[in-house]
């Protein structure tokens, strides 16, 4: 079981991370642009770090045949979803937390590059306790 340190060590990385590559590469880009960049920034602080990943819906012990995709996912412990538009809006939200629950994933973030400032960009968003 990992614990809430280790979210929060891992958190403060993602967050970081999300500050330099917008330094860096400043807002007005697209979404893939962004992705490919978090994974490097990520990857050199030596975190585990998967794009793309997709899961199935499960209900009742089965599979259906709806297939959603996670932007990234860091050391298989936190959800991170990014976007690149005018402004977030709560289908925003709704999607990083229903990976979230779908996936028992207990720490998330919602990520807007498009933004003047990126800590204006970024939400947090946590699934039970941890």
């Amino acid at each position: 079981m990992i614990l809430k340190v280790e979210y929060e060590k891992i958190g403060k990385d993602v967050v970081d991370a999300a500050f330099h590559v917008h330094r860096e590469m400043g807002p007005g880009l697209l979404e893939s642009i962004y992705e490919i960049c978090m994974v490097e920034e990520l990857r050199s602080r030596n975190l585990l770090v998967e794009r793309q990943v997709q899961f199935p819906l499960v209900y009742k012990g089965k599979e259906l045949k709806k297939v959603f995709t996670i932007d990234l996912l860091v050391e298989r412990k936190i959800v991170v979803e990014l976007k690149a538009v005018e402004e977030l809006h709560p289908i925003h939200e709704v999607q990083l937390v229903s990976y979230m629950k779908l996936t028992d994933i207990k720490l998330g973030y919602l990520i807007n590059f498009n933004v003047p400032l990126i800590k204006n960009g970024i939400k947090r968003k946590i699934n039970g306790y941890f």
